[in-house]
C-alpha cells in the first residue's frame, strides 16, 4: 500500500503530534499552528529520537531530545545550542506526501498521496483499531445488526445500515491489526452518528472475539 488513511483531520488539532504507520514505515504526523499537516520519517536526523515525542512550536516541529526545530520542508531551522547558526540544508528528515479529502488524512510513502474515492457525500464518523484481519473485519461488519436489521454490503467497504451508509477505510498495520477510519452519510444526524459509533464498537468486539476463537 502506497497511500493510506491515517485518521480524521478533526482528531488532529493544530499543535498536535501523533505517531502513525504506512506499510511498515514509522511516521510522525503533526499539525502546525497554521493548520498545515505534515508526515515525516519518525526519526530526528540528529540522534534518531522519535519525533512523535516532540512538540510543535509555531509552524515547526521540535525534537524532545535536544530541541532541534524542523520546518514544513523537513529541514532543520533552529538548533538551541547554537542559536546563531544557520543549519546546513543537509540536516533534513524524509518528508512524505499528505492529502486531506473527506475529512481524512491520507499519506503516501511513494509519490503523491492519492485518496481513495468515497462513494457518497460523507462526514467523518470515527477511527478505531482492531486486532483482526481484513476478512474478519468485513465479516463483522456484515454480521453485527443495526436497529434490529442485518447490514447490507453494497460494495467493498460500503455498508447500508437502515437508512444510513457507512464507508470503512482500512490501513493495515501488520498481519493481524488494522486502523479503521469510518465515514457516514453527510446528512446523518448527531443521534445517527452516536448509534453508528456504538455499532463500530460492536464490530470491533466481534472481529476480535472471532479472531481469538479461530
Amino acid at each position: 500500500m502506497q497511500t493510506a488513511p491515517l485518521g480524521l483531520l478533526r482528531d488532529l488539532d493544530p499543535k498536535r503530534v501523533m505517531r502513525a504507520q504506512v506499510g511498515g514505515q514509522d511516521l510522525v504526523v503533526w499539525r502546525a499552528s497554521n493548520g498545515d499537516v505534515s508526515a515525516w520519517d519518525n526519526r530526528c536526523p540528529h540522534r534518531g529520537m522519535a519525533l512523535s515525542h516532540g512538540f510543535v512550536r509555531g509552524n515547526d516541529l521540535a525534537c524532545l531530545y535536544h530541541g532541534w526545530h524542523y520546518g514544513s520542508t523537513g529541514a532543520c531551522s533552529y538548533i538551541p545550542a547554537h542559536p546563531d547558526l544557520d543549519p546546513p540544508e543537509t540536516i533534513k528528515t524524509a518528508v512524505f506526501s499528505v492529502a486531506i479529502a473527506d475529512g481524512v488524512i491520507w499519506v503516501s510513502t511513494k509519490g503523491v498521496a492519492q485518496p481513495a474515492p468515497v462513494p457518497m457525500a460523507s462526514q467523518p464518523l470515527r477511527c478505531f483499531h482492531v486486532q483482526a484481519r481484513s476478512d474478519g473485519l468485513a465479516h463483522a461488519c456484515r454480521t453485527v445488526a443495526f436497529e434490529g436489521g442485518a447490514p447490507e454490503q453494497i460494495e467493498p467497504g460500503l455498508y447500508r445500515l437502515g437508512a444510513r451508509r457507512v464507508f470503512v477505510l482500512e490501513n493495515p498495520l501488520d498481519e493481524d491489526r488494522i486502523q479503521v477510519t469510518a465515514l457516514v452519510d453527510a446528512d446523518a444526524t448527531p443521534n445517527d452518528c452516536a448509534a453508528l459509533s456504538r455499532w463500530c464498537d460492536a464490530v470491533r468486539r466481534l472481529a476480535q472475539t472471532e479472531k481469538v476463537a479461530a
